[in-house]
């Protein structure tokens, strides 16, 4: 059965006490099973960087955002089932041994609720203004973060002598509940970022049906072959390695067209169809990003979808 689940606002007009919690609750009570918060801390006034999923390479946002580690814990605190998934905690942006006791400690008083998205990010100047590691080597710091997580998430004590960090034989207590750590989904569509989801990740969570990055079943497929391939290659059950996907999603009031329509775009009877087609290809987590202007209008949304597509795909 497919799982379903939802963005909650980091910026925004929801993006307060009553946005967050209001669409929160009102997901865990419609059966959602996930909430996912994108991570960043500061925006540069002026900057040279490209945000991969727009095609001006402009960032939507204006500056502001919520850190997604304390969201996760305040959203914690507030559900009772919920799955909290950061999508996607930008590795190299803070202290290792820090970040893994936070999440530890989310893991351990939300008994057990954390999904770790991870990614290693795109914007330079947010790197240089937070003291993070080399940008240009971001994706080893990120491969060498995740094994430092998993040793302090591990009995102790532990002890780590690496190229980017190192720390002497130390106990970092409680551990998570979920073990032996709580899940490691690895974000992006990039070959490096597949590679990464074979090689040490527990699921691969890419974004797609965006200009950028469309994720039509073709190419989605091959994508999916090239995880399969390169987790044989080392050694792991491709079949462990869960698959989740963040699709853009278009509701209209009629059906669309023609063979250029965008997966989840259409009627609600596409977007079943299409829901079908990515569980064929292993897909067993989707999320939407479902902000209207208002709460109602977000939440109107999110009931329209449970009813229309939630309890006809299944």
């Amino acid at each position: 059965m497919m799982q379903y689940g939802f963005g909650l606002p980091v910026r925004g007009e929801l993006a307060t006490h009553d946005g967050i919690v209001g669409m929160a609750q009102r997901g865990e009570a419609l059966g959602y099973v996930s909430a996912t918060m994108a991570d960043h801390v500061v925006f540069p006034v002026t900057s040279d960087s490209r945000y991969p999923y727009a095609a001006d390479g402009r960032h939507p946002s204006s500056g502001e955002a919520i850190e997604p580690l304390s969201l996760m814990a305040f959203v914690a605190g507030g559900t009772t089932a919920l799955r909290l998934v950061t999508s996607v905690l930008i590795l190299p942006y803070r202290n290792p041994v820090l970040t893994a006791k936070m999440i530890a400690t989310i893991d351990v008083l939300s008994r057990g609720r954390i999904t770790l998205g991870i990614g290693v990010g795109w914007l330079r100047e947010e790197f240089e203004a937070l003291g993070a590691a080399d940008y240009d080597r971001r994706g080893a710091v990120t491969d060498e973060y995740v094994a430092i997580f998993k040793k302090l998430w591990s009995p102790g004590p532990v002890e780590h002598q690496g190229t980017w960090y190192s720390f002497a034989p130390l106990r970092c207590e409680p551990l998570p509940v979920q073990q032996p750590h709580p899940p490691i989904w690895v974000g992006g569509h990039t070959k490096a970022a597949i590679r990464r989801a074979a090689r040490y990740a527990d699921g691969w969570n890419p974004l797609g049906t965006v200009e950028t990055a469309e994720m039509r079943p073709p190419e989605f497929q091959a994508m999916r072959d090239e995880l399969k391939r390169q987790a044989e290659g080392f050694g792991r059950d491709p079949d462990s390695i869960t698959i989740a996907f963040i699709p853009r999603l278009r509701e209209t009031p009629a059906p669309i067209d023609g063979a250029d329509r965008m997966p989840f775009s259409g009627s609600a009877e596409q977007i079943v169809g299409d829901v079908e087609t990515y569980r064929r290809m292993g897909v067993s987590h989707l999320s939407f990003d479902f902000r209207r202007p208002t709460l109602t209008e977000t939440l109107d949304r999110m009931e329209w979808f449970q009813q229309r597509v939630m309890a006809v795909a299944g």
